[in-house]
């Protein structure tokens, strides 16, 4: 009996540790990237036209692969995945920490987007399945928690190494991190399937999804420069379409589909979605601009260390808010507590679109205050009504499409504040601008556009009507980890 207890806790243990460590390192690493592309650039001589892809190939194939991991574990077994994706993710690690061109970093960026999105994927998984009850839920929290820290500390981690060891560091230790993993979960972790579920896989509706995403990204990537109108960009726009049309066709047919379009008739769940990936596409593309602006010479020269702690504030608030919002939710209802954190959200964006060269850093502080609120109040309450608006059994597929939402959200918007930030800068140095005005030109017509695509969650906060129940652990884990990860967490009555 002893020996038997003794056995069960190093496995819970295994699964704990293995999967907390693995979601801190893959979300530090999502977040560090975008500090890191102006050290990049410069020690490749690659332009950040080319490497912003790293930001966007990543999520892309994280979107086409997060649920289609999760089944692959069901059927072949999580713990296979999960070591699958660890192995992978070193892989991806070393190719960029050895790369000579910025095509190897986007290569091994994309690469990674998968290996992180089945490490998540697979990781809650086992966590699940390992164990029930309280026990689960408090690892459930832990889970939570580990995501939120990673997203928040990416930014600073990354520049502390990129300043130490050069931008490879951050890639060099987190595959000896993940190398790590791999033994400690082979010797502890317990293999696991669903015995249940259909063995067909939906691949083709991955690969759909990717060409949905790819086509549709390089066009709001490149349009301003070929012209919205060019054959390139239209073809483009045509591929995506049809994509989505194939996709829709696929997933009526499969036994396992990757999205289940029965789940598309829940206004709510359609509604909470959307403003996950608005909060998702607001901070990807806040962090993106900010990155590179604070960084460029013309403007305030930051080294990638000195601009971590400057964006460190932002996702620490976002963090620390998230949770502190739960209970409002539950006084108040989800609705008001959505609608202003869209409002706050909108105002914002608005705030930094007035943005000159003479600001100084403190001048930004209001804005980012503001936006760092907004998410806050807004990806808590929309995540728990993405869950808490299906049946039990419905859980895992509603966060999965959460999930996806959150990945397709920092894509799209990344790429599109990318190709406005540079098709500005470009375009006004062309006509003999200053760099600074042009750059602060740049970033002010990229923050009009996150305006605009934030006031839409104005209106789908209409759709939040739902009250949540008084919160407990694992509803402030949930909602801070909400930044990075939607936790498949059941309402309760």
């Amino acid at each position: 009996m002893t020996t038997s207890r003794a056995a069960a806790g190093v496995a819970t243990g295994g699964v704990l540790g293995t999967s907390c460590v693995s979601t801190f390192v893959v979300n530090a690493n999502t977040s560090a990237v975008s500090i890191l592309l102006p050290s990049i650039s410069i020690d490749l001589d690659a332009s950040l036209d080319l490497l912003q892809w790293a930001v966007t190939g990543y999520l892309l194939v994280g979107a086409a692969v997060i649920v289609t991991s999760g089944a692959l574990g069901d059927v072949f077994g999580r713990r296979k995945l999960f070591v699958w994706g660890l192995v992978l993710f070193i892989a991806s690690c070393v190719l960029i920490a050895l790369a000579t061109t910025g095509g190897m970093v986007v290569a091994g960026r994309i690469i990674q987007g998968a290996a992180g999105a089945t490490i998540l994927a697979s990781g809650l998984s086992l966590l699940s399945v390992a164990m029930t009850g309280a026990a689960q839920m408090r690892a459930v929290a832990l889970w939570g928690a580990a995501s939120a820290a990673g997203a928040a500390a990416g930014p600073l981690v990354g520049g502390v190494l990129n300043d130490a060891t050069g931008w490879q560091g951050l890639f060099w230790i987190d595959a000896a991190i993940a190398l790590v993993c791999v033994p400690w979960a082979l010797r502890t972790v317990p293999e696991s399937r669903d015995p249940d579920r259909p063995r067909s896989i939906d691949l083709a509706g991955t690969v759909l999804v990717a060409a949905v995403l790819a086509p549709f990204v390089f066009a709001m990537t490149t349009g301003s420069k070929l012209g919205w109108l060019s054959v390139p960009t239209i073809t483009c726009l045509v591929v995506s379409v049809l994509a989505a049309v194939g996709f829709v066709a696929v997933e009526r047919r499969v036994a396992a589909p990757l999205v289940d379009l029965r789940l598309l008739r829940n206004g709510l769940l359609v509604g909470s979605t959307a403003a996950i990936l608005i909060g998702a596409g607001a901070i990807a593309g806040v962090g993106f601009l900010l990155s590179l602006y604070f960084q460029d010479p013309a403007v305030f020269g930051m080294s990638s260390l000195q601009a971590g702690l400057a964006t460190l504030p932002v996702a620490a608030l976002v963090i620390a808010v998230a949770p502190a919002v739960t209970p409002l939710a539950s006084r108040f209802g989800a609705r008001p507590v959505i609608l202003a954190g869209f409002v706050l959200l909108t105002a914002g964006f608005v705030l930094l679109a007035l943005v000159s060269p003479s600001w100084s850093y403190p001048a930004f502080l209001p804005a980012l205050i503001a936006i760092a609120l907004g998410l806050g109040l807004s990806n808590g309450p929309a995540s728990s009504i993405a869950t808490a608006s299906v049946t039990v059994d419905q859980v895992g597929a509603a966060s999965g499409i959460s999930n996806m939402a959150r990945y397709v959200g920092g894509a799209v918007m990344t790429a599109v504040v990318a190709g406005i930030y540079a098709s500005t800068n470009v375009g006004l140095q062309a006509t003999g601008g200053a760099a600074a005005d042009a750059l602060a030109a740049g970033l002010s017509h990229a923050s009009i556009a996150l305006a605009i695509f934030s006031a839409a969650g104005i209106a789908l906060a209409v759709l939040a009507r739902r009250r949540p129940p008084k919160p407990d652990a694992v509803d402030y884990a949930a909602a801070a980890a909400s930044t990075a990860h939607t936790l498949p967490v059941a309402a309760r009555a």
